[in-house]
């Protein structure tokens, strides 16, 4: 009777501490490499203003291949993809958007996967700035 008590209380604190790592791990992320920083170049800024036609959310390199939120912006030139920032931290910011949203965006232009895109380093929308990286392209918005 002892014996599988014992073994019971062993097999239950295994799974209690599995469960913690299990819970520390989707909690906390490491810290980003600077792959996307990388990829911000600011000699390569521009400025583009427009309406959003779409918001993709994917894995993307800008991000550090984390699920990111992306908006497919109508500009007088055309369309352009502009990168955001992982959603993990939008949501945590609390910050949506919208089609139909009317934005002006400043950031590097890049070409990723054969098309033409914007890393935002800040957007306008109303009266309403946000600032996504610093001038080197290094994420400023922490979750």
């Amino acid at each position: 009777m002892k014996l599988s008590s014992l073994i019971f209380g062993t097999i239950f604190a295994v799974v209690v501490i599995a469960a913690v790592l299990w819970i520390l791990g989707f909690s906390f992320h490491a810290p980003a490499s600077g792959q996307g920083a990388a990829l911000y170049n600011p000699a390569d800024e521009v400025t583009a203003s427009g309406v959003v036609q779409e918001i993709q959310d994917y894995d993307c390199p800008v991000s550090e291949f984390e699920l990111s939120r992306h908006l497919m912006l109508k500009t007088a030139d055309g369309s352009i993809e502009v990168h955001l920032a992982p959603n993990r931290i939008l949501h945590g910011q609390k910050l949506s958007f919208s089609p139909g949203d009317q934005v002006q965006v400043v950031g590097s232009k890049v070409r990723l996967a054969g098309k033409n895109g914007i890393i935002a380093r800040e957007l306008t929308r109303h009266n309403e700035t946000i600032i996504f990286r610093d001038h080197q392209g290094k994420l400023l918005l922490v979750q």
